[in-house]
């Protein structure tokens, strides 16, 4: 075994590899760019070492620099995580010219399998089912499209290089072909440098199921079944769970058989990941295999017991599999969810900022949480939005279900937008409890999971935030009493006496567009009368220093965390989350906002612009495309109008809430 290694990667999946190389005895190394020089994986490493600036191409990319981050540090192996240069075989190749062991699989199969055209002809020859589509070395567009032609419509087309749904287009119609394959290469271009395609024949309604493998160099090859992927949002897995539903031990195990034929195919060794799209009649198809742990792998350790990073770490210093297949069997049921710093009612755009407050469930055996991140951290648009995973897991599936709400329910993020209410959402729904599982679940459902995610006001939050500004006045008067020499003066006093009778204030929040006053009465000290929009409560509670806040309302106890940032309140109880800002009378006023700008809503770089000042658009009309945190996001026309200016081209960054684009609608 190895006794020091050098993680090239960040976030959750670094923190991921210290934990389980410290508890193997072996010290760690770290490498940050320079946003992350005070980033959780950095702080856990034994030592750590900067690698360039912010942008991963200056860094994590950076092929040169982490290999003399690991020389300088005296490390023998390097974990590649997942992402970045994880699949990249020239990095693993150079690792063996410096004498560094990499831990993963042999260059030449990352290779054969970072190819989809390529590896789709060795899926073909080793007798793997594959969806058909066109996978050939002719990228000229008429090319592409004659093959849709042939395969028929709806097509999906992908990016031969990469995953993680980057690249890759669902094309209903010949006449919607050219954009799709034109933003597609864009994408692919962007995320791996290479922006050649393959196109498939898009299955309507499947069921995406991945199967977990694992070789070592003494030609041991086993597969540690499946993982259902289904859930996705523009490709992009959201929940994941082992076992999948509903799938019958023969299909389990033909697909396994298949996976380990995949396997061995290319002469692998180490962790791996064998998709499948999987059809209704079932039969299943090839997608790709990911030459890497996969960020879902925490499913299968759940039902198998396998630490699956400490297998790559033994496979990678010569060790044979410890089990052969007979002795592998999975127990319970596992569920995963991806918490993302994301907007959902905002078309899921990423959210970047710094985390005012973070609070992830503590569930003992039945919950884990793997994250790189904490309060204080800022999230930037040069990474991946993922904040956290989130893994549930009990006997059955229904009772993982039940465990992943209540986890959801407890989960506490501030700072950025966050997908926990649209995850509790998917939680909640009856189709979800039902497992009725395929990968079109979100599209189909989006509109009512966005809305029940984003419900407005959750059940009391006015009350509690009217409870804590009032108990926090009192600390605050408390502490102004201590420090003024006379602390029993009767001027302190904050609890509303008046020398002929009780007082009456009012209290303005705003929620949204929504203006709500809040009339109080006080009662005895520390308890008050609040006068709400929907009836009156009786409140009293305390407040911790942190924000948290135990209320009474009408005789029900109940626990909340209320965090203020100036006038801004968020309100954390029950699992929801409502925003409210507090109104000062004098300084507020109702202003018109001025008509005209479409503005970034988000940092990014322009990377397509469709229109030209003086152009007259329909609604929804492409005008903008702007790539941030390695996504493509569309701006596209509010109403009927006219573009009136063009501020920014091709290439050109932009900053969150600049003007894009001048618009004026037609009236």
């Amino acid at each position: 075994m190895f006794s020091k290694l050098l993680i090239a990667n960040r976030g959750e999946i670094a923190c991921r590899v210290i934990r389980t190389a410290r508890r193997l005895g072996i010290a760690t190394v770290a490498v940050y760019s320079e946003a992350d020089a005070r980033a959780l994986h950095v702080e856990m490493a034994d030592e750590a070492y900067r690698i360039g600036p912010a942008p991963a191409a200056e860094s994590y990319l950076r092929i040169d620099r982490i290999l003399d981050a690991a020389i300088r540090s005296g490390a023998e192996a390097i974990h590649p995580g997942y992402g970045f240069l994880s699949e990249n075989p020239r990095f693993a190749e150079t690792c063996a010219r410096a004498g560094l062991v990499f831990v993963g699989p042999p260059p030449d199969a990352i290779r054969a399998m970072g190819s989809k055209s390529e590896a789709k002809a060795r899926m073909e020859r080793a007798g793997v089912p594959l969806v058909p589509g066109y996978h050939g070395a002719d990228q000229d567009p008429e090319t592409l499209a004659r093959e849709a032609d042939r395969i028929g419509y709806p097509v999906l087309i992908k990016a031969s290089s990469g995953g993680g749904g980057k690249g890759m287009r669902i094309v209903e119609s010949r006449t919607e072909f050219a954009a799709g394959l034109e933003s597609a290469r864009r994408e692919a271009k962007a995320a791996f440098g290479d922006d050649q395609v393959l196109i498939e024949r898009y299955l309507p309604r499947p069921r995406h199921v991945e199967i977990q493998v694992f070789a070592d160099s003494h030609s041991n090859c086993i597969h540690l079944f499946e993982r259902d992927c289904s859930f996705q949002r523009r490709h992009q897995k959201v929940v994941e769970e082992a076992p999948a539903p509903g799938l019958s031990p023969a299909i389990r195990a033909a697909m396994g058989e298949a996976a380990v034929r995949a396997a061995r195919a290319v002469g692998y060794r180490g962790a791996g990941t064998v998709e499948f799209l999987l059809g209704a009649d079932p039969s299943f198809y090839f997608m790709e295999m990911n030459t890497r742990l996969q960020v879902e792998h925490p499913v299968t350790e759940a039902v198998t017991g396998i630490d699956l990073v400490e297998w790559q770490l033994r496979e990678a210093a010569g060790e044979p599999l410890p089990l052969d297949q007979p002795s592998l069997a999975m127990e319970g049921h596992a569920i995963e969810v991806r918490l993302y710093a994301e907007d959902p009612a905002n078309g899921f755009l990423p959210s970047a900022g710094r985390l005012a407050h973070v609070r992830l469930p503590q569930g003992g055996d039945h919950v884990r949480v793997d994250t790189g991140v904490r309060a204080g951290d800022r999230i930037t648009v040069h990474y991946d939005p993922l904040l956290a995973k989130l893994i549930v897991r009990d006997r059955d599936r229904p009772s993982a279900v039940r465990r992943l709400i209540r986890a959801l329910e407890e989960t506490e993020i501030v700072g950025v937008a966050a997908n926990t209410g649209f995850l509790a959402a998917i939680a909640r729904h009856p189709a979800f409890a039902a497992g009725e599982v395929d990968t079109g679940f979100i599209d189909r459902h989006r509109g009512e999971l966005v809305a029940a995610a984003d419900a407005g006001i959750g059940p009391d939050a006015l009350a509690l935030a009217a409870l804590y500004l009032l108990l926090d006045r009192r600390r605050e008067e408390d502490e102004r009493a201590l420090r003024s020499g006379d602390p029993w003066s009767p001027w302190w006093h904050a609890w509303g006496w008046r020398l002929n009778g009780g007082a009456t204030e009012a209290l303005r929040l705003r929620a949204g567009d929504r203006m709500i006053e809040i009339a109080i009465d006080y009662l005895t000290e520390g308890a008050f009368r609040l006068v709400l929009p929907d009836g009156t409560v009786t409140a009293g509670g305390d407040l911790a220093s942190d924000g948290t806040l135990m209320a009474d309302l009408d005789g029900v106890r109940c626990r909340a965390t209320v965090l203020r940032n100036g006038r801004d309140l968020s309100v954390l109880a029950l699992g929801r989350r409502t925003n409210l800002q507090l109104v000062d009378t004098v300084a507020d006023t109702d202003q018109e906002v001025a008509p005209g700008g479409l503005i970034a809503a988000m940092p990014g770089k322009v990377v397509a612009v469709s229109v030209a000042r003086g152009d007259r658009v329909r609604k929804g009309q492409p005008l903008l495309v702007l790539e941030t945190m390695k996504m493509e996001h569309t701006v596209t026309a509010p109403a009927d109008g006219i573009v009136t200016r063009l501020d920014h081209a091709v290439g050109d960054q932009v900053q969150e809430g600049m003007e894009l684009i001048g618009f004026d609608a037609e009236r």
